[in-house]
């Protein structure tokens, strides 16, 4: 086994912190990992063989061994998600969004900005906001923006020298900064801060100015003004009641993060709870379908949890609390956890709820699909008492299902399509 050629370098290795990398002959990195010390990780898998099928075929083709000294584990772990985000090699666990949840960019960057909905959320000097879900309220929001704030919408270059306004400073879409005459540099720059405003989710004091503007226009006849004012309204409503934003974080905010393994493969769910409620379900699924590799059930469900926390927070910032299924070694919890904290500016706890409240909202129950869910739903399912791979993702604890059994309603058909399609995707 070629992995044996390697022992006499691996028995010189320095006993410090470090990534690893193991590539092939052909000179493309198979696998990258972390290591606390490094001489001791990479010895272990002299005698990894039969340990799992991923693990035979890594050291069948690893010819080539790499090794990067760091200065501490923390920057072994940052270090070590650049290497797997750029080289993406074959027996790493890679995660992918299974949802592209679209996001606003206010371009605050420059000097006359603009809304435009944006797929990523890129380390730059522009706001965003988001993800929207539907995504048809993205393009709503930014729609209304133009119509409540007068944002400009073109990709002109903004000298304040054009003669006269186009067309959306007629049809009032626009504050026309283009011409200097009617909308200074001042003045569209509150346009936008009020946009800011609008799309950081403080909307009480829009909402009060909007109903009044259109009691007023309904008041006039003039119809086609409030019934604009109107769907204006619902829209942030709809805003507010989802919590769509990009908050601050305070006490309390917290992600908790669900999984499910199968032979096909993982899913991994993520709850961002922001203020106290549930602002947003993503997704993230083993994208493992294009190479020869299987992932095996035997996994261990802690490995790809860490590999999804690594993922998920490389672009991301991290609330104060991250709620997990299960634990992590300590040397492991604690490394990640002084990355978050360090990448955040505070501290970043990981936690296994044991009991309490937080343990009742986060509960995954194996023998439930997601279907099951709903609250007070008790009525028995074929999924549910057949095939026990199944997760339901913040379900309820049975004490409060149990209180709300009243309330039971027979299952539809689509919410059964939704449990063959949960079944199948998580090979169960």
């Amino acid at each position: 086994m070629p992995i044996y050629d390697l022992k006499a370098q691996i028995a010189r290795l320095p006993e410090q912190p470090g990534v690893y990398l193991y590539s092939n002959g052909a000179g493309e990195t198979l696998y990258v990992g972390k290591a606390r010390v490094l001489r001791d990780r990479v010895r272990s898998y002299l005698g990894a063989q039969g340990t799992s099928p991923r693990i035979d075929a890594l050291l069948q083709e690893a010819v080539r061994l790499e090794v990067i000294v760091t200065d501490s584990v923390v920057e072994a772990l940052a270090l070590e998600n650049h290497l797997i985000k750029q080289r993406m090699p074959r027996y790493n666990i890679l995660l992918r969004d299974d949802k592209n949840y679209p996001y606003l960019q206010l371009t605050v960057g420059e000097a006359f900005p603009r809304v435009m909905v944006a797929r990523h959320v890129e380390r730059d000097d522009h706001f965003y906001a988001g993800p929207f879900l539907p995504t048809s309220l993205a393009r709503r929001t930014m729609s209304l923006s133009h119509k409540l704030f007068g944002i400009r919408s073109c990709n002109e270059v903004i000298t304040g020298e054009r003669g006269r306004p186009c067309l959306e400073y007629d049809i009032k879409r626009c504050v026309a900064p283009c011409v200097r005459e009617i909308c200074s540099e001042e003045q569209y720059r509150v346009a936008v801060d009020h946009t800011r405003l609008f799309l950081e989710g403080r909307n009480e004091e829009l909402l009060t100015t909007l109903r009044g503007r259109m009691d007023d226009a309904s008041g006039a006849e003039r119809f086609e003004q409030a019934a604009q004012l109107r769907d204006a309204i619902r829209t942030i409503e709809t805003l507010q009641t989802r919590q769509q934003k990009m908050a601050t974080v305070e006490m309390g905010d917290r992600d908790a993060f669900g999984i499910k393994a199968g032979p096909a493969g993982a899913v991994v769910q993520i709850f961002q709870v922001r203020g106290g409620r549930v602002v947003e379900r993503m997704e993230l699924v083993t994208d493992n379908a294009a190479e020869a590799v299987p992932l095996q059930p035997a996994l261990a469900e802690s490995e790809i949890l860490q590999a999804a926390l690594q993922q998920f927070y490389a672009d991301r910032a991290a609330p104060p609390e991250v709620h997990i299924p299960v634990a992590f070694p300590d040397s492991e919890s604690e490394m990640l956890e002084g990355w978050l904290s360090a990448a955040t500016g505070r501290r970043v706890r990981i936690v296994v709820p044991k009991r309490g409240e937080k343990r009742g909202s986060w509960i995954w129950r194996p023998g439930m699909p997601p279907s099951a869910t709903r609250q007070g739903s008790t009525r028995p399912s074929r999924q549910t008492t057949t095939r026990s791979k199944c997760c339901a993702p913040f379900s309820r604890s049975p004490h409060s299902r149990a209180a709300s059994s009243a309330s039971t309603f027979p299952r539809s058909r689509a919410a059964k399509r939704l449990d063959r399609w949960w079944c199948a995707k998580t090979g169960g």
